[in-house]
This record gives C-alpha cells, structure tokens and sequence, in this order.
C-alpha cells in the first residue's frame, strides 16, 4: 500500500516532503512543521455545470431493490466493513492499492480495491503508464483527450485489479505556490468542470469508478491538516464548486472530501457541502469518503460522511500482523450504534450508497465484466499525444524554434533533468513509469548522427558516493535491510572540509529511508518521492553525526543510495555549463521544480541554482532554449535574454519524445495557459496578505472573493509575466466575421478562423463574458464561458460555432441562494490576449 502520514508527521507520500532533487532546506523546515514526526504507511493518500456534457443516465438513479435487501441481510460488522478501508484480505500480505473492502462472499459481494490517481495508477512496488500532469492535460483546451486520459486510467486500473481510483482532482488553482497544482487543472471554473467531466467518462468508461477530490477549497498544502477556509456563498459556487458539480453530472462514483474546514465546519463534517448542496442540489447518489486520516469523528456520518479512507500505520504490516481498526468507523462507530448515539438507518444508507455503485458498475453480476489486459503502447501513445498537445510555446524570438540547419546540429543540453527525466510530482500522485527516456537521449536521436550535442549537468542533483573519508564508519551503498525489517542501520560521523553549502541525495529501493545529519531537518527517501530526495545543507567545517534508519517492503530488501555535490564540484559544473553553451550555436537549457503533495513551494523563483545559471548561459549564448519541467507558475527574470521557452509542465513517461518532436518542428505546440503567470512575488492575488494564504491563527480568509486568477490582473490593471490562454505556435492564426446570438439554451457564438502561416496548426478559440448591467452582485471583468480547439493547414479557414451553455450567462445570487441571469446588454471577445487574435461584439442577454 502507498504512504502517507498522519498529522504530523516526518515526510512521506500524501502528506508530502521534500521533493526529489531540488528539494531545500526551507522546503524541509516547513514540511517538518507541517507533518510532524511519525511516517504513516499509505499514500493511499439543476443546471447543467458549465459546458459539461449530459450526465451518466444510470449515475443518479437510486439504488436497486437488490441492493437494499442485499443490506438487509447483513450483519452489524458486515455492514461497517464497507465503511472503512483495510490493508488486505486477513492474513494475506497487504494490497499494492490505497486500500480494500472485503466485500461479503456468502451474500455474492465481492471485495473491492482502490488505487491513487491522478496520474496514473499509482501502486507500491509497481509500474504503469506516468501520463502528463492534469495541469498539462488542462494546458490543451482538449475535451477529447481528456477522455483518452481519463481510458489509460479506467483500463489500466482495471487491469491491475482495481475498482476505484482517486481522480480527477479539481481543486481551483488559487494560490501560485501551491504544491499540488500539478494534479488539478486550472484557475478558471469552466475549464476544470470540463476537464474534469470528460476525465470522468473515460475513466468509468472503462469500468473503473472515479472519486473527484478534494471537497472542497482545499487550494494550499500549507496546513492543510488543520486550517479553516472563510469562503462566501457565491465564490465558493462561482468558482471552486463547478469542476465537483461537472464531475458529479459526468457521473462520478465517489466525492472525496477534503482535511481542511470550510466556513466553520471540517470538509468530512460539512452537512452544507454533504448533504444540501451535493445531495439535494446536485442529487449525487453516489459515496462519499474522506481524504487520508480527514474524518473527524463518528458523528460524520450523521453529516453526510459515507467512509474513512485511512488507517494510523508506521510500517507495512507483515502477514498476520494485526492491522490497526480505523479511527472512527470501525469499533468506535459500531458502538455507537449499538448505544443508540447514531442510528443504524444511517449506517445502512451509507452501505447502500457503495453497494448501489458496485451494482451500477456490474460487480454484483452473476458475470462481472472481465478485467482487460494491460495496452502498454496505447498508454505510451496516449501520453506522447497529450504531452505534446499540453505543451505551451511561452516564447520564440526571431522564430528560433523550430530547431532546424546549423543551429540544429550543434546543440549544448544543459541540465539535470536532461539527463535524469523529470516526470512527475511528487506525493500520492507519483506514478514509477513503465519507462522514461532521458530527454539528451531523445534530442540526440533526433538531431541524428550528423548533429554534434553535448551535455552538461549545470547543477548536478545527485553527484557521486560520498568517499570513505567523509563518513566514519564508511557506508557503502546497496541493500541494508532485509524483507520486512525495520532499524537504525547507521550511526556515525560526517566530516566536511570546509563551509559551505553541500547537496545531499538520498534514494530508497524497496522501502522508506530517513537520513538525519546533526543540526540539520531530517530527509526522506522513498518511492513517492521519485528516484531521489536531493536537498542542499549549509554545512559548517568539521564533524557532524549521522543515522540512517527505515524499513522495507515485506516482499523486498530496502536498498539505499546516499552521494553528495561538494562546493567546488558545483561549481566546477556551473562553469563546464556555460563554457558548452558559449562553444555551441544553440543552448537547450533543462529546468524544474519539484511540486509535492504536503508541502507549498516556499517561492516562486525556481530552486537552486537554476536561475543564475540560465541567466549565465543566455549571456554567453543568446539562443538559448528554456525547457520548464514545472509544476505551476514560476518566476523567469532572465526571460528577456532567452531564445525561447518552451513549457513542457510534468510532460510523463514520454516527455523525452515529445519534447524533441517540439523542439524541432515535429509537432507544433497548441497549448494555452490555464493559469496567470505572475511577474513577481508580490503581484498575484494572495500576495501580501497572509490572511489571504497561508492564513492566520489558522484561518485563510477568501478576501479577493471571485476575482481570482487572471479577474483580479483585470481589475487591478497588473501586467503579469504570461496571461491566461497565452500560447504560442510556429503558424499564425486569423480571426474575422463574428457573430454571437442568444438562443434558448444559452449563446451561440460564430466565427472565421484562418491559418495565415506556412505550417499546420492548432488554435485555441476562446470565448469572454463581459459584467451584466442588471447585475449587483460582484462580477469579473471578463469570464472564460466557451472554448474549443481547431485544427488547421496551413492556409486553411474553417467556419467555427461554439455554444456557450446558459450557465455560463448566470451568477450566484447570495440572497436568494440560487443562479440568476446575468441579463442586458454584455460585451463579448475572442481570443485571450490583444497579442493574438481577437475580436469584440456585444450580445443582450434576455430576460426569460
């Protein structure tokens, strides 16, 4: 089973940790706070919604009559098993999955399991199909692939044994630093319950159930343990409840709700958000379970609560080991019921709730639909495509992309993630990929053998065994632990020659690893983290003592690797670096950050050395190419001396490939922003205001109301560094003869779009809505309310309709707690930016 933690713990999977390589020591300080000290064994960690495509016919229908006799007829302690989550059948060795259900055999229920999503499924000590991040999915305006993503899901999971995975995650982006930007999709509501209602249907398409998460306003990892949202009515409908509302009418199984409070009440304990406006407003009929360890007592089920996901662990159990009982539905729950403190109806309402979506997905069928094999390739194919379609062309001076004739041929790749892919994010999110090509590999292949690339690391993440000399006793890399064990495998000392600021890299095989250097936070190694947990330490001259502890997999040895980059050998790689860069006619500079579940980016400037080095290389070379394996939004102050920059996000197992088809023209990038850029760190929504993010005495207060993302740059007049929608393309695009009537179900917007350049296209035809004068209630300048994307040859035009759902003309009404029209007169623009293609009309919006 994956790792989290409870509250409080060291790092670990769904509680987070430094992240892998570029990891720093603020990073690990705040984790340390966040998380505390003890790891936890999981990482098990009315109108239609706006744009979304008609609802699963079968997903509000009640539950069966089948279903409740089926419920009748079991037991007490029947019944609460569905209720919790376990490790595995009794005695058996634990599931690889978040967790199990045993189901009920004498009754034909069989068990169930459910994996981590939203990446891949995610299992421990396994591998699958690393898709793009859903923040690069999202970065594609592709409804249609968020289906083909949402099928390597469904069939993958299915395939492995699963029933349940925990995606699509739909959390707003509302605050640039947080560290699970990665798995969601946008700032923007209609482009989230887009995507995350086509991720839904080709999830459960395939006969996986999918679980939308985190209800809700669970936007910062920052306390998330622990803080308490203060939202009003109409921006929480507005703008963090579309994309749960677009899951829910696609379908969905399950809602997983979230740690934090919202407006006074835990997210698990929210009768508002359970039961009026998920039950009686949406009319889901499906479960709902909380995030990790989120439930706070047994009386959540009197709220609305349906199931406790997590179990308190500090290992993996062995076979036979007792497993622990869950905090709340287990025992505690049965006793209550049994005293009379929480009706049996409402332990029997949960249970036909879950079993009502086993019937609906065919598992109580005398002949349950056969699992499928794996399709590797169509996996491979579907996260080449998506990868390349997400990717978003932020610059391209004097047209140095694509890469063709001599500056093709002689190229410096600079990097460490050139040369040690940067897949993923990290945290219950981190899928081991059934392969990664390193991107120096694939830009070699492409250039072809003719082509001279060369390859510097710039800042080395990993670096070389640290020599007998440096640790005494010496410690030698390899296996430390034998299947199942846990200790303490090292004590010693660390000597270090001189002052200075040492990178420390950690990588754990077949278990978890927790490396604590005197004076210093602790770093963690596992799986969930990647390959490797790199973090740079001040260290002072002299000796400091060390200790290694951790465990391993009861099916594994735990095998431990620990190096280091000494001062000068960082910098001895910063000056090989710029000296290839200035010796070569282009410089393809590779760059990350590490977004991670259980912990916020400290800064949105990129970690280390990364900056300082691209700004080197750009001024020994000025056609330098940035490559951004990133997250989210962060900081370029050298953009200005750049060649180009391509945002690659976490492009998945194969980015190497995709990248090189874009760098050099095989591919033309199409992807747009889903998230404003900021150009500083004190000019973007919550910035300056701790009471806005991270919140205090434990209260983050949603002051700015609906103007978040790129409407609060439109009201206040502040240029970001890269606007909402911007994308670039090696073509050009047109737009001309628009047109834009109501009709009964909302808008119907027209236009001409022509590929003006040389090459074949895609564009990103975008749809504003500007304030109703009828409207007192707030109102953005502006908001996204259709999209679609069009494909072009060059040359070619192609008459465009796109229909803008009457949702989307409506604003929540806080006084009479409903959607009103935003009727009269509304200006109406194509297109994102005065920089591309757009154009403007005004539409009057009836009075119905």
């Amino acid at each position: 089973m994956p790792f989290r933690k409870r509250a409080g713990a060291t790092l670990s999977p769904e509680a987070g940790g430094v992240g892998p390589r570029t990891g720093r020591r603020a990073r690990a300080r705040r984790s340390t706070r966040l998380l505390g000290q003890a790891v936890v064994l999981t990482c098990l960690g009315g109108l239609l919604s706006p744009g979304v495509a008609a609802a699963d016919p079968d997903a509000g229908k009640e539950a069966s009559g089948h279903v409740r006799d089926l419920v009748g007829r079991m037991t007490l302690d029947e019944k609460l098993t569905f209720l919790h989550w376990t490790t595995g059948p009794e005695g058996a060795p634990p599931v690889k999955g978040v967790g199990y259900l045993p189901g009920v055999p004498r009754l034909g229920i069989p068990p169930m399991q459910a994996s981590d999503g939203p990446v891949g499924i995610r299992l421990n000590g396994g591998r699958a199909t690393a898709m793009p991040s859903p923040v690069a999915l999202a970065a594609s305006f592709d409804d249609g692939l968020a289906t083909e993503y949402g099928k390597v899901l469904g069939r993958e999971g299915r395939a492995f044994g699963q029933d349940v995975v925990l995606a699509p995650m739909v959390n707003n982006i509302r605050v640039p630093y947080g560290g699970r930007n990665f798995e969601t999709f946008s700032e923007d509501p209609l482009v989230s319950a887009r995507m995350a209602a086509a991720q839904v249907r080709g999830i459960q398409g395939q006969g996986l159930m999918a679980t939308v998460k985190h209800y809700a306003a669970n936007n910062q990892e920052d306390n998330r343990d622990g803080v308490n949202v203060t939202v009003d009515e109409q921006t929480l409908n507005e703008l963090e409840l579309p994309g749960f509302r677009g899951a829910v009418e696609a379908g969905a199984a399950s809602v997983m709700c979230a740690y934090n409070g919202v407006n006074g009440s835990p997210s698990c304990s929210n009768a508002e958000l359970l039961q009026n406006v998920l039950r009686e407003q949406w009319r889901f009929t499906g479960w709902v379970m909380s995030d990790w360890l989120a439930a706070r007592d047994t009386s959540d089920i009197t709220k609305g609560l349906d199931q406790e996901l997590g179990l308190d662990l500090d290992h993996e159990p062995a076979p036979g080991e007792e497993i622990p009982d869950a905090r709340y539905f287990g025992a505690r729950l049965k006793a209550a019921i049994q005293s009379g403190t929480v009706p049996e109806a409402l332990l029997d309402r949960s249970v036909i709730r879950i079993v009502g979506q086993m019937e609906r997905f065919g598992l109580l069928a005398k002949k349950p639909p056969a699992r499928p094999d794996r399709d590797p390739q169509a996996g491979r194919d579907a996260a080449r495509t998506i990868a390349e379609n997400g990717a978003v062309l932020l610059r391209n001076e004097h047209r140095t992309l694509p890469l063709a004739g001599g500056p093709g041929a002689d190229i410096a790749v600079i990097g460490d993630g050139a040369k040690r892919p940067k897949v993923s994010g990290l945290g219950s999110a981190y899928v081991v990929p059934d392969r990664a090509t390193a991107p120096l590999d694939a830009l070699r292949d492409r250039a072809g053998d003719s082509a001279t690339v060369t390859y510097e690391a710039g800042e080395d993440l990993v670096g070389v065994p640290l020599p007998d000399h440096a640790l005494t006793p010496a410690f030698h890399n390899g296996r430390q632990l034998e299947q199942g064990g846990r200790a303490t495998f090292y004590r010693g000392a660390l000597t270090v020659p001189a002052d200075g600021d040492y990178r420390i890299a950690l990588g754990a095989l077949g278990g978890m690893v927790t490396l604590q250097i005197a004076g210093q936070d602790p770093i963690v190694a596992a799986a969930v983290y990647g390959d490797r947990t790199s973090v740079v330490l001040p260290l002072t001259r002299g000796t400091h003592q060390v200790e290694m502890s951790g465990w391993a997999w009861q099916d594994s040895p735990l095998s431990v690797d620990l190096s280091w980059v000494t001062p000068e050998a960082a910098a001895a790689d910063f000056d090989r670096a710029v000296a290839a860069a200035a010796g070569a006619r282009t410089a393809v500079v590779f760059v990350q950050d590490e977004g991670s579940e259980g912990v916020d980016r400290t800064s949105l400037s990129l970690p280390g050395r990364q900056d300082q080095l691209i700004a080197a290389v750009a001024k020994a070379n000025p056609r330098t190419v940035v490559v951004l394996n990133t997250g989210s939004s962060v900081l370029m102050p050298w953009l200005r001396d750049t060649a180009a920059v391509l945002n690659m996000w976490y492009p998945g197992q194969e980015g190497a490939e995709a990248t090189a088809a874009l760098l050099f023209g095989d591919a033309n990038p199409s992807g747009r922003l889903t998230q404003t850029f900021p150009a500083s760190e004190d000019q973007h929504p919550v910035a300056g205001d701790p009471q806005r993010y991270p919140g205090t005495g434990g209260e983050v207060a949603y002051s700015e109301g609906i103007l978040t993302g790129y409407r609060w740059y439109d009201r206040n007049g502040i240029r970001p560094l890269f606007p909402f929608g911007h994308g670039l393309s090696y073509t050009s695009f047109a737009y001309d003869d628009l047109e834009a009537v109501p009709v009964a179900d909302g808008l119907r917007v027209r236009l001409t779009v022509r590929n003006t350049g040389t090459r074949d296209g895609q564009e990103v035809v975008q749809v504003y809505l500007g304030p109703s004068p009828d409207v007192t209630a707030p109102q953005a300048d502006r908001k996204l309310v259709g999209y679609t994307k069009v494909a072009l040859r060059a040359g070619q035009e192609k008459r465009v309709t796109l229909a803008v759902d009457r949702q989307q003309l409506m604003y929540w009404n806080s006084e009479s707690h409903g959607w009103r029209p935003g009727t009269g007169e509304r200006a109406l623009q194509v297109g994102a930016t005065p920089a591309g293609p757009h154009l403007r009309t005004t539409v009057t919006v009836p009075r119905r």
